[in-house]
């Protein structure tokens, strides 16, 4: 064996790892992203669900975003409102008034209440039913229609249907908003969850239609509304619905609706 040629190899190799870590080295310094340091913190305090419901692609954009000033530091709905204080000192900004967030169902038509137009079967996909001709079984077209399209959706396991409505657990719900984009009827909103009065309907129709399709349906006589002594209560389309904002909790409404679609 030629020793002379093994070291001249040897040697060869070593300059050329050295030229070319010399060369990265070099190249990281000169086309080095700059991250800025609140940055790094405030992604160190959000989950890693990255399940897109602060409306950003990820935690990292939403990171991003926040060390910006582009996002609030409640933004992520996962991290809750403890969460979002430290991310407020990260950032300087006071949010210990943040309050956690649940997803609600606007429904009361379990089967025992809810009338029948046919019986479906099928693919138990909510979606895939509004596809059909009067949009469900149900004769409320407003409803849920309980085949668990928003189960199947939530990361948490927060939502079961429970006697053909989904209900959700209010203490597992994280607020990604997951529930609320794939329901086809769009009775998911989020509220406060320390709401104490939340009108459980989605229909529009008139009282007449809503009484022969339902037992538990909002029928728009508005007694809620002149019941409301904060201004809370408002009409539109035939049903009510209560700004969080403004309500006290004294109940008024629930005590007087004729329809106990007010819990």
């Amino acid at each position: 064996m030629d020793i002379v040629a093994v070291i001249t190899a040897a040697a060869v190799i070593g300059v050329t790892g050295l030229l070319i870590g010399l060369l990265l080295g070099v190249a990281g310094i000169k086309f080095a992203v700059e991250v800025d340091e609140k940055e790094l913190f405030v992604r160190e305090l959000l989950p890693g669900n990255n399940c897109g419901g602060c409306g950003f692609a990820g935690c990292d954009a939403l990171a991003k975003a926040i060390a910006a000033g582009d996002a609030p530091v409640n933004s992520c709905p996962v991290a809750g409102p403890d969460k979002a204080v430290e991310i407020g000192k990260v950032m300087g900004v006071d949010s210990s008034d943040a309050e956690k967030m649940v997803a609600f169902v606007k429904c009361a038509g379990t089967c025992d209440k809810a009338g029948i137009k046919y019986n479906y079967y099928g693919i138990h996909d909510c979606k895939k039913l509004a596809l059909i001709p009067g949009n469900g079984e149900k004769k409320c077209s407003y409803g849920c229609m309980g085949y668990g399209t928003c189960v199947r959706a939530c990361p948490f396991d927060a939502i079961e249907v429970v006697n053909g409505v989904a209900v959700v657990d209010k203490d597992k719900c994280k607020a990604c908003g997951k529930c609320i984009a794939v329901c086809p009827n769009q009775l998911i909103e989020l509220v406060p969850y320390s709401a104490t009065h939340i009108v459980q309907c989605n229909s529009k129709d008139k009282g007449k239609i809503v009484r022969e399709v339902c037992k538990a349906g909002c029928i728009g006589c508005g007694i809620c509304v002149k019941q409301c002594e904060a201004g809370a209560v408002t009409l539109e389309n035939n049903l009510a619905h209560i700004d969080q904002s403004k309500c006290t909790g004294c109940g008024k409404c629930a005590e007087k609706c004729p329809a106990k679609v007010i819990i």
